[in-house]
Parts: structure tokens; C-alpha cells; sequence
């Protein structure tokens, strides 16, 4: 109860210090308003919503190592420890990272939990983290883990942390920016040829900031569409990334053991919802399928076994 307590905090914190942050960038450039006297002033508005549409998002990237460390409680692994078990892990690590090309070696960390789970985070190439929980060294083979890990360094490889940041910080500006508008134009249109003249009339303040957060959310949505369907594309292509590092059958057999940790019918128990590059939750269907981060296991399993790249 005390770690959840303690992260759910952390959390908070950083959004807090995010606000600070970004309000303080834009006084720094004397931009906060974009009301003028003859209307929207579209250049400031792009402007405010760059800033804080692109800025929390490449400042939680900046942060991504240590909010992982913080969050999922990994503990980082001295490449030079003594411990076997660990010191494999590490040199599995390091190897796939030099045969895909890596110069700098990502850290390597290892946190409690019973899921089958393994992610990649950090800014940069040069600046990565590869963790892996302790129920996948526990419930994998050697070879299976060759393959996930492969699959993670695929990530940092491919820079997919740093483009997926990128892809959803253009979101949210454009859903700042279209919601701003829209919100204008309805306001304009419901106040009267006199108000106008006096410059009165119109929604309100408080309608007008209910329907941009309503606007917002809308956008929003639509917009996550867009996100998971490049999270879906670049699964796929971690997967033939990681089948070149590791080798097709590796690769082929790690996503095997997921599905059959996760996708059996008996298996009633959700997939955990913090799993990051190889979450497992697979369960959506239907319309809720374009939300899915992640392609369903058996679509990445059949695109290794039908392509002719390797």
C-alpha cells in the first residue's frame, strides 16, 4: 500500500513541476494570451499550444529513466556484479545492443513481479534502459528471453521512444488548438449583431472552459487512435528487429510463451495494465481494438512466420 501511495505521489509531483515548468517557459517568451481585441490571434495560439502540448511530452521523455526506476521500482545492474544470473542478463543485454548496432550500451535493470514483462525507456540511443521483471527470467527459457530482450533493444534501436513522444505531443497541441477554436466559433455564433459591437455577450467564461475541456477530450480521443495504430506498426517492426538480433525461432517462441501466459481461455485474470513494450493485453475487440497499443499476439507471430526478410 506504502509503494503505491509513494508512486502515486511521485506521479503528481512530476505533473506539478511540468505546470511549473512550462508556465514559467512561457512567461519567459511573453507569450500566455492569445485573445485580442479583433479575435484569436492564431500565431499565439500555436504557439501555447506547442509548448504545452510538445513540452510535457519531451519533458516526461527526459524523465522516462527515472520515472521508470521510480515508478516500476528497477533496480539497475552493475555490469561488473559478480552475481551470475545477473551478470548473463547484462551481457545478453549488452550483445544484442552491439548486434543491432548500439554504440553507447543501454543500463540494464531487473524489478519484482510475477508478470511476464519487459520494457525499454530513456531520451535517446545513448541514453536507454532495458528492465526485465522477475517472473520472465523466472518462467522463460534462455532462448525466449534472448528474444524479448532483442525485441526491447528493437526499440531503442528503431529511436521509438523518442518518435512515439513526438507522435503524441503533435496530438495534444493539435487537440489544444482545435478546441480553442471550435469554442470560438460557437461563441461568436450565439452572440447577438449588438453584442458584438459592444464586445460583450457570447458563452462565458465558464461554458466557454467546460466545452475546450470537453473539445479536448473529444479530439483527444480520435487523436489516441492515431498514437495506438503507430504503436501497433512499430511492434511489428521491433519484432522483425528483434528476429534479425536474436533469430527468427527465438523470437518467434518468446511471443508464444506470452500468448500462452496471457491469451488462454482459462486465463480470466486482465493482463497488467502497466506492461509497457511487450504488454500483453489483447483482449480488445471491435471498435475498442483501434485504441490497443499492441497488435494481437498471433497477427506478430504470423508476420514472422510468413515474411521472407530473413
Amino acid at each position: 500500500m506504502f509503494t503505491w501511495v509513494k508512486r502515486i505521489g511521485l506521479f503528481m509531483l512530476v505533473n506539478i513541476l511540468v505546470m511549473f515548468t512550462l508556465t514559467f517557459v512561457m512567461k519567459l517568451f511573453g507569450v500566455g494570451h492569445y485573445m485580442t481585441a479583433y479575435g484569436i490571434d492564431y500565431r499565439a495560439l500555436a504557439i501555447i499550444c506547442l509548448i504545452w502540448g510538445m513540452g510535457g511530452s519531451l519533458i516526461s521523455l527526459l524523465l522516462s529513466r527515472f520515472m521508470a526506476k521510480s515508478m516500476m521500482g528497477v533496480e539497475v545492474i552493475d555490469p561488473n556484479t559478480r552475481d551470475p544470473e545477473l551478470g548473463n542478463l547484462v551481457h545478453m543485454v549488452h550483445t544484442s545492443a552491439r548486434s543491432a548496432g548500439l554504440s553507447t550500451m543501454p543500463e540494464v535493470g531487473i524489478y519484482d513481479s510475477p508478470d511476464l514483462n519487459a520494457f525499454a525507456t530513456g531520451p535517446s540511443r545513448s541514453r536507454s534502459l532495458v528492465a526485465v521483471s522477475t517472473g520472465l527470467l523466472s518462467r522463460m527459457s534462455k532462448a525466449e528471453v534472448e528474444g524479448v530482450i532483442a525485441h526491447e533493444i528493437a526499440h531503442v534501436a528503431n529511436g521509438d521512444m523518442v518518435t512515439l513522444t513526438l507522435i503524441q505531443g503533435v496530438v495534444n497541441a493539435f487537440a489544444m488548438f482545435l478546441a480553442r477554436i471550435l469554442v470560438f466559433a460557437i461563441s461568436q455564433a450565439t452572440r447577438s449583431d449588438d453584442e458584438r459591437e459592444r464586445g460583450r455577450g457570447g458563452l462565458g467564461y465558464f461554458a466557454e472552459y467546460m466545452l475546450i475541456q470537453l473539445f479536448e477530450m473529444v479530439f483527444l480521443v480520435f487523436g489516441s487512435m492515431v498514437v495506438a495504430w503507430f504503436s501497433r506498426w512499430r511492434e511489428f517492426r521491433a519484432d522483425h528487429g528483434g528476429a534479425k538480433v536474436a533469430g527468427r525461432e527465438k523470437m518467434i517462441a518468446a511471443l508464444r510463451k506470452l500468448q500462452m501466459a496471457y491469451e488462454q481461455p482459462f486465463n480470466a485474470e486482465p493482463a497488467p495494465a502497466a506492461m509497457q513494450a511487450l504488454q500483453i493485453s489483447n483482449r480488445k475487440g471491435g471498435f475498442l481494438r483501434l485504441f490497443a497499443s499492441h497488435p494481437p499476439l498471433e497477427e506478430r507471430i504470423a508476420a514472422l512466420e510468413n515474411t521472407r526478410m530473413f
